[in-house]
């Protein structure tokens, strides 16, 4: 799910700490945020915010539990826009204000 900020009313670390999102790295042009649902960090909102211009696109998922490597790597997260997701875009939408709009 994305949601697409047209104008930024702050840094982009800045306003994802303001909807309470941890900054975790930066992968080239992109910065990772992650927001725990439990103490133990799992299930948590996973996000990966790009900067184009003046305004900033946020890509997000649900991390339901952490990584699983062996042979093969498993990603044990949920992308569609509804239920968990719909309800945070939801949510992050009404805090970031009206420049804001959802991409399903």
């Amino acid at each position: 799910m994305r949601i697409i900020v047209d104008s930024l009313p702050a840094d982009p670390v800045t306003v994802l700490r303001r909807l309470g999102y941890a900054f975790q790295r930066k992968e080239g042009a992109e910065m990772s945020f992650v927001r725990p649902l439990a103490r133990s960090g799992f299930p948590r909102f996973h996000c990966y915010a790009t900067i184009s211009g003046a305004s900033m696109t946020i890509n997000f998922h649900l991390d339901q539990k952490r990584e699983t490597y062996g042979q093969d790597t498993r990603h044990h997260g949920e992308y569609e826009a509804d239920g968990a997701l719909k309800e945070e875009a939801d949510r992050m939408i009404s805090l970031l204000g009206n420049g804001s709009r959802i991409l399903l």
